[in-house]
Parts: C-alpha cells; sequence; structure tokens
C-alpha cells in the first residue's frame, strides 16, 4: 500500500489559500447578483419582463417603449407591450408551451399544437372572459389567408400544418362558433372540454371519469387524493366500483367513497359523449348522442349490480357542502344541471378556479411557487383583479410586473 503523500507547509498553504479564493469569488458573484437584482434600473427591469414573458430579448425600439412606461409609472403598460410584441413568441412559444401539458394525459409539453391549446391561446390574446373556458361556443382555428388544410373533426391536421408552418399564432388565430366548426349542437359545446383535443384524450375509452378528473388538475389544481371526502352520501357511485375490494368494505368506505361520492355525480354531465378511434389510433372524432348514455357508462355493471344506473347526463355537486365547500363554489349558481356547459359554468365560477389560474400564472412567470406573505397577498390581489373581469392576459402582465425586480 502507498503512503499517503504529505504536504509542506507551504503547499498546503497554497491549496487552503485557493479554496478560501474561491469560495470568496462564489460569494462576490451571489452578493453581485443579489444586488443586481435589488438594484435593477428601469430598463433591466422591462428586459427581465420581456425574457419572463417571451423568452428571448426585445428589440430595441420595444425595450425603449417598455422602459419609458416603466420610467413613467406604467408598469403594467410595459408588460402589456412585451406580451403583445410583434414577434408573437409569448402565444406562440410561452403561451403555448403553459397550455399544452393541459391537453393530454402524460402532460407533457411535447404535443402538437391543436384545438384546445389554440382556443385557449386566443382567448388570452383576445381576453375572452376566462371564466367561460369551460362553456362557451368558442373555438380557435387558422386564419384563412393561411392556406391550410379546413378544420377536420377527425385528424388535427389543421394545427399540425399551422406548426409546421411557424405560424405566428398571435395573428394566425381567429375566433369561431365551435358548434358551427364541429358539427355539435350548440348547447353540447363547454368550450374546451368539447374540443377535439381535449375528446381523444379524455373521452376515448375509460368510463368518462378522467375527463373530470383531469379538469379538476388542469383547471383546479387539485388531483382527486387532495379533494377526496369520504362524508359525501354514496348514492351517486355507480355499479362498476365494488363496495368491497378484496373483500373488504373498508377501504370502499374510507378511500373509494372519497373520490367517488363526489366525482360520479359531476362525471354524468358528460353521459352523452364519447370519442370514436377509426382504424388509424391517431385519428377519430367526438359524438354526442343526446338522451342516450353512451355504453362505458354500464360498463362492468355486474361489480355491483344494485349501484347507480345512469339514467341521463343530469350532474349534482356534492361538495359544495363538506370540506369541499372550501372551493368557494359560487351561491348564485343552483349546484345542479343538465350535460357539461352547466358544469364546466359551476367549476369556472369557484374562487378556486381563480386561485388556480393565477398561481399557475405566478409560477411560469416568476419561475418559482409563491413563497411567502408578500408573494401570497400579492396572489390573492391578483386573484381579484382576475375575477372582475377575467382577463387572463392582464393575470400575466400583472404578474410580470411582480416579478421585474426593483
Amino acid at each position: 500500500m502507498n503512503a499517503p503523500t504529505l504536504l509542506s507547509p507551504t503547499h498546503a498553504a497554497r491549496r487552503d489559500g485557493r479554496a478560501l479564493c474561491a469560495k470568496v469569488a462564489t460569494a462576490l458573484a451571489l452578493t453581485a447578483l443579489t444586488v443586481g437584482t435589488a438594484l435593477a434600473g428601469s430598463r433591466e427591469q422591462a428586459m427581465r419582463m420581456h425574457d419572463r414573458l417571451n423568452g428571448v430579448p426585445p428589440a430595441q425600439s420595444v425595450l425603449d417603449a417598455m422602459q419609458a412606461d416603466i420610467d413613467g409609472g406604467n408598469a403594467l403598460g410595459a408588460a402589456l407591450l412585451a406580451i403583445d410584441d410583434p414577434n408573437g413568441m409569448f402565444y406562440s412559444v410561452t403561451l403555448k408551451n403553459w397550455v399544452t401539458p393541459w391537453t393530454n394525459v402524460a402532460q407533457t409539453v411535447f404535443a402538437p399544437l391543436n384545438d384546445y391549446t389554440a382556443t385557449v391561446i386566443g382567448m388570452v390574446r383576445d381576453e375572452v372572459p376566462f371564466n367561460t373556458v369551460l362553456s362557451a361556443d368558442i373555438i380557435y382555428v387558422g386564419a384563412s389567408s393561411l392556406g391550410l388544410p379546413g378544420y377536420s373533426t377527425t385528424d388535427n391536421n389543421h394545427y399540425a400544418q399551422m406548426e409546421t408552418n411557424g405560424v405566428n399564432l398571435k395573428t394566425g388565430l381567429v375566433q369561431a362558433q365551435q358548434s358551427a366548426v364541429t358539427g355539435l349542437p350548440a348547447a353540447a359545446t363547454a368550450g374546451v372540454l368539447t374540443s377535439r383535443a381535449a375528446a381523444q384524450a379524455f373521452f376515448s375509452l375509460g368510463t368518462n371519469r378522467r375527463m373530470f378528473r383531469f379538469t379538476m388538475i388542469n383547471h383546479m389544481c387539485n388531483d382527486m387524493t387532495t379533494i377526496m371526502d369520504i362524508t359525501r352520501p354514496t348514492d351517486r357511485i355507480r355499479q362498476d366500483v365494488s363496495r368491497s375490494p378484496g373483500g373488504d368494505s373498508r377501504v370502499f368506505l374510507n378511500n373509494c367513497v372519497g373520490c367517488h361520492s363526489g366525482m360520479d355525480p359531476m362525471a354524468q354531465a358528460f353521459a352523452y359523449y364519447d370519442f370514436v378511434f377509426t382504424s388509424d389510433p391517431s385519428t377519430g372524432n367526438i359524438t354526442y348522442t343526446p338522451g342516450t348514455v353512451v355504453g362505458k357508462y354500464f360498463h362492468n355493471n355486474t361489480t355491483f349490480p344494485t349501484g347507480f344506473v345512469t339514467p341521463d347526463d343530469s350532474w349534482s355537486n356534492r361538495w359544495r357542502s363538506g370540506p369541499n365547500a372550501l372551493m368557494g363554489w359560487d351561491p348564485t349558481l343552483p349546484g345542479s344541471g343538465n350535460g357539461a356547459k352547466s358544469l364546466g359554468q359551476e367549476i369556472a365560477a369557484s374562487d378556486q378556479f381563480a386561485q388556480c389560474q393565477v398561481t399557475k400564472v405566478f409560477q411560469a412567470v416568476c419561475l418559482r411557487a409563491p413563497s411567502d406573505a408578500t408573494d401570497r397577498a400579492q396572489v390573492a390581489q391578483i386573484k381579484s383583479d382576475f375575477k372582475s373581469g377575467y382577463s387572463l392576459k392582464k393575470v400575466f402582465a400583472e404578474t410580470a410586473v411582480y416579478c421585474m425586480g426593483n
């Protein structure tokens, strides 16, 4: 075995000196970064704001205009200039990447542009009240001047071609009536819930509970495990849920009930919807059969034959009472109804819906979650502003101002 190498006092001193210098240099760099952030001037603030919203530096003319707004006490105007930069990067990149994970089960950003994503982008751009995103008869498609293949109810080629062609989504999208484009009855449209992309992801196969679960994740910032409540009545839980999994009824009472007692009465709103694939798994279309409950609601109906048999698309929000009353359901709404449109209105009118959107924007723009009392107070203020008109563009702008540095 080799003997350990012994350093002379001189060599040891040099080694320790180098280590100390490295530590001091790191500390000075961090201090400089902190001071630079704390003492950022208006031009640096404008640059940071534009970068957070667009991901690229602004043109000098845009930067000059933003700086002038900030110097003039109109930081919100500067943020709106960044959002509406002619490069369109806020819409084509930042917003697209923010929305795309909502449109697929894997929740990945690496999915093609589709009608769900395009509709959210268009609504933000045009400041369409975002509390209608789950209920409106609305869709955004490519402008006719772009020479795209027409919108199809059976494939995504219209939007895929937009992406291939590098269309600027700030200027390339136009608003249309979903019922006129897709053929769904106007009463059956429910914003992005009845988009082709959402239907393919969440109405395909399964039992349509997936659509409800991902609506909770994407628009209420809660998965089922965080909002389960075992105190709700069990009378609307379907036949496919065993009342004694593994022979133990306690599992049902202490676990299954927590989700199904609230979810099943609300997922009944989707009883007339399905997504039917063709021979090619990438193609297929949403179907709507008013008055006829789709067969998936009766899957495994012998598991518990005396369970609830779905007769129609009527729904009821059992979470207006119990722990989930804290979601802030709108007292002016009845808490029940028929079909996806009225359920979308119920969800989007809740305080939790607004809280979810503002929190997600904060994380996207500030690159962190709200972390202290100051952050939380700011989120509360932005949420209050959001609920006054439901402009999500303004939420992005106000958040960018807060995180631009002082």
